[in-house]
């Protein structure tokens, strides 16, 4: 296994990309006048980030990408404690270095301005379709979930070997078609944290929910995947 420092860089840089990419899908061209890639683009810009950065460097760090996969994947018995804090450590580092990236080649464009949400994550009023808090959180909660458990399941000795980055990155993708609406779609408090910095104001105030609820639901799937397939 690689140290822990090279598994941290390896984080960095795949949680960069999977911000840069998906974030910057969002920002710069999911509105981009007569070919924006529109809500389903940026959906599978998410999913690419995942499974492109899986094939590059799972074999490294394993690819999480995100403290709360990280942390159900504690809960599931696949990743150990003592590692848990360097790798959302990196996570962070990486989400906003990406999200500092973006502001920079965002603000190459006239008329641009921070404060129309640059692809934050938000509930109320800065939900895009304003839903309001409660089901915002559920969302997030149960699209996290799904998620361990879909990670788990394709990352099982069990299961056919080399197609979990495909099965993950779909997996994101159809997260993201189910609830941008909602919420924008997190299930990420990298993602969330690494443009929520840059926008400030309400994106900070609201950051808690997009750390709380993606980290709740990936311990419950976690520790659902743990108790269905105990004997792996």
């Amino acid at each position: 296994m690689p140290s822990l420092a090279k598994r941290m860089i390896a984080e960095t840089f795949g949680t960069f990309w999977l911000v840069l990419g998906g974030c910057g899908s969002a920002v710069l061209a999911a509105n981009f006048p007569n070919i924006g890639i529109g809500l389903v683009g940026v959906s599978l810009a998410f999913g690419l980030t995942v499974l492109t950065m899986a094939y590059a460097i799972g074999h490294i760090s394993g690819c999480h990408l995100n403290p709360a996969v990280s942390l159900g994947l504690w809960a599931g018995g696949r990743f150990p404690a003592k590692d848990l804090l360097p790798y959302i450590v990196a996570q962070v580092v990486g989400g906003i270095v990406a999200g500092g990236v973006l502001f920079i080649i965002a603000n190459g464009a006239a008329g641009f301005n921070v404060a129309d949400g640059f692809a934050a994550n938000g509930v109320g009023s800065h939900s895009p379709g304003h839903f309001r808090v409660i089901p915002g959180i559920l969302c997030e909660v149960v699209m996290t979930g799904m998620f361990l458990m879909i990670i788990m399941g394709a990352t099982s000795k069990k299961a056919p070997a080399g197609f979990a980055p495909i099965a993950i990155g779909l997996a994101l993708t159809l997260i993201h078609l189910i609830s941008i609406p909602v919420t924008n779609t997190s299930v990420n408090p990298a993602r969330s944290t690494g443009v929520a910095v840059f926008v400030g104001g309400w994106a900070i105030s609201q950051l808690w929910i997009f750390w709380a609820a993606p980290i709740i639901g990936a311990i419950g799937g976690g520790l659902i995947y743990r108790f269905l397939d105990d004997k792996e």
